[in-house]
Parts: structure tokens; C-alpha cells; sequence
């Protein structure tokens, strides 16, 4: 079994959903994730780390 392990944005905030991009294929369409599965702290802007399906803040 693989794990995957990204880097995304939060490109935006819209509701209860956050637009991420990815920072190695930024010229992918954008993922729509929910917001209870993200990191309540997040913002626009905010840096995260995607391994062993969850989502962590990169410092």
C-alpha cells in the first residue's frame, strides 16, 4: 500500500468547504475538502501537510 503525502494552499474559504491547490502541481484543478476535516485554525493562505489521510498546518 502507497501513502500519499501532499502539499497544499488554502487558495479560499467558502463555507463549510476550503479550496486547496497543491504546491508541486499548481497548475492542477483545485480540491474541494470539507472544513471538519481540516485544522480549525486554518485561513486563506495557510500551509498544509496531507499524510495518513489528515490534513496538519506546515510551520
Amino acid at each position: 500500500m502507497e501513502f500519499v503525502t501532499c502539499e497544499y494552499v488554502v487558495e479560499r474559504i467558502d463555507g463549510d468547504y476550503a479550496m486547496l491547490r497543491r504546491l508541486d502541481e499548481p497548475e492542477t484543478e483545485e480540491k474541494m475538502v470539507a472544513r471538519a476535516l481540516l485544522p480549525a485554525e486554518i485561513a486563506e493562505g495557510t500551509k498544509l501537510l496531507y499524510e495518513f489521510m489528515q490534513y496538519s498546518i506546515l510551520s
